[in-house]
């Protein structure tokens, strides 16, 4: 059985160094105003990385009150696939900054979300992000009260800390913009949620694509407008529907990219092709499927990494005395699935 390795002790470090514990102490804390000789600071380095010496940060936060972690508290970023580049953009710009982040995917379980915060709240984490795998609209729990906190990927229902989100509407008027650029004015739009829920998501994709429409003086059809919920089959079915009808687009906004998948596949099922016969815009840009499909799909970029920089920000930089709303543009990501609208003969 391999041995463990002995802990190296600051008195250690002294010994080598041929110093006080104290002077130790003044040299790894950077004590403002100390008199250490750069010599010996020097020989307190040396002895440092000669014998592997780590500060105990936990003891340090103790001392300080202070940490150089930050909490990010999830439903389930760390675990999906796409979303987890929230996680990522988080821990790049914490290391960044110098800090480190303590992650906790809770899957929505209440038991587990208290006892991450109780956690976060004996390391003395300097703020904590909280993050949700979708847009959507959270309710904080009443234990982050005192904590310095910010929203990721959702909005704050009752407003009282920042939020960071995509911009929605905005990218539901890019994803209808580059339809009508390629010429199309006959467009659907399959959204991803009922016409009734209060998630932002469908609401700002579809406000986007109502503005881009009217701006470009295409009148709207309420028929060409349908409401799903954000599956494969969905975009199936629907898309069937709306390409078997006499009168039919030439061209679909797909709330998301797998409703967009389920639309190839009902376009293939039918004869027909993309983006010959109907074009197709997603959003997401889910990374297994939007490049993966052929032709490639053009979607919309969820803006993950931008959002976790921006939200890492705002809570370093103190959040400021009102909580902000910070949308984050979205942005169109060309591939195949789209080309020039055919001129009625």
């Amino acid at each position: 059985m391999a041995r463990r390795k002995q802990t190296v002790t600051m008195w250690q470090v002294a010994e080598r160094a041929g110093v006080s514990q104290a002077t130790v102490s003044l040299v790894l804390n950077n004590v403002e105003g100390n008199r250490v000789a750069e010599a010996t600071r020097n020989r307190v380095l040396d002895a440092v990385k000669d014998l592997d010496y780590r500060t105990n940060a936990f003891a340090k936060s103790l001392r300080s009150g202070e940490s150089g972690m930050i909490g990010f508290i999830s439903d389930e970023v760390a675990s999906a696939p796409f979303a987890g580049q929230l996680l990522k953009g988080a821990q790049l710009a914490a290391w960044e900054t110098g800090n480190v982040i303590l992650s906790v995917d809770t899957y929505n379980e209440p038991d587990l979300e208290a006892a991450a915060i109780d956690m976060m709240r004996s390391y003395r984490v300097r703020g904590v992000v909280y993050a949700s795998m979708y847009h959507r609209l959270v309710e904080l729990p009443a234990s982050l009260d005192g904590i310095p906190t910010v929203i990721v990927n959702a909005q704050d229902r009752a407003g009282t800390v920042p939020s960071v989100f995509p911009d929605e509407e905005l990218g539901g008027y890019a994803a209808t913009r580059h339809l009508i650029e390629a010429g199309h004015t006959r467009i659907a739009m399959i959204n991803i949620q009922d016409v009734d829920s209060d998630l932002p998501a469908g609401i700002g994709r579809l406000a986007g694509f109502r503005r881009a429409l009217a701006e470009a003086g295409i009148a709207e059809r309420p028929d060409w407008i349908r409401h799903g919920s954000g599956i494969v089959e969905d975009g199936l079915e629907i898309t069937t529907a709306l390409l078997t009808a006499d009168d039919r687009p030439t061209a679909i906004f797909c709330g998301n990219d797998r409703t967009a998948w389920g639309a190839y596949r009902a376009i293939e099922r039918l004869g027909l092709s993309v983006p010959d016969d109907c074009a197709i815009v997603g959003f997401d840009n889910h990374e297994m499927i939007a490049p993966y499909l052929d032709p490639g799909l053009t979607t919309v970029e969820l803006p993950y990494e931008q959002m976790a920089r921006a939200g890492l920000e705002i809570l370093l930089a103190g959040g400021g005395e009102q909580p902000s709303r910070t949308p984050i543009e979205c942005t169109l990501i060309p591939r195949g699935s789209v080309s020039k609208a055919k001129v009625p003969s």
